[in-house]
């Protein structure tokens, strides 16, 4: 089988995470985070819906990452977003950051919001 490396372009992939952290680009972040192909910075969970809905028409699909397991998300996040015609798709945090690297190798219009494991 060959196996053929992934690039990122300028774009900023999810390299690592750890209990209470992430490793995007040159940055390590803390905490909840928010992660776009252009930038990464702090994010402030499930009660921020601003920082998200200010990436409409920016972005098609937001995955959301809610820590080690799935978990319930607050309808009124979902319904927020997806009236700014941002699609949802919370998952655990590791499945967003796979997720989230695979769709931005394939050029995907994508963001991850993402709390950390711990």
């Amino acid at each position: 089988m060959r196996m053929t490396e992934i690039t990122y372009g300028a774009a900023l992939a999810i390299e690592g995470y750890g209990p209470g952290f992430f490793r995007v680009g040159p940055h390590v972040l803390r905490g909840a985070s928010l992660i776009t192909p252009w930038d990464a910075g702090a994010w402030g969970g499930l009660s921020d819906t601003d920082a998200p809905l200010s990436l409409a028409g920016k972005i098609d699909v937001l995955l959301l990452g809610l820590g080690r397991d799935i978990a319930a998300v607050p309808p009124a996040f979902t319904a927020a977003l997806d009236g700014a015609g941002i699609g949802v798709e919370p998952m655990n945090t590791p499945a967003a950051a796979r997720t989230y690297n695979v769709l931005l190798g394939e050029g995907r219009r994508v963001a991850a919001c993402l709390l950390p494991v711990s």
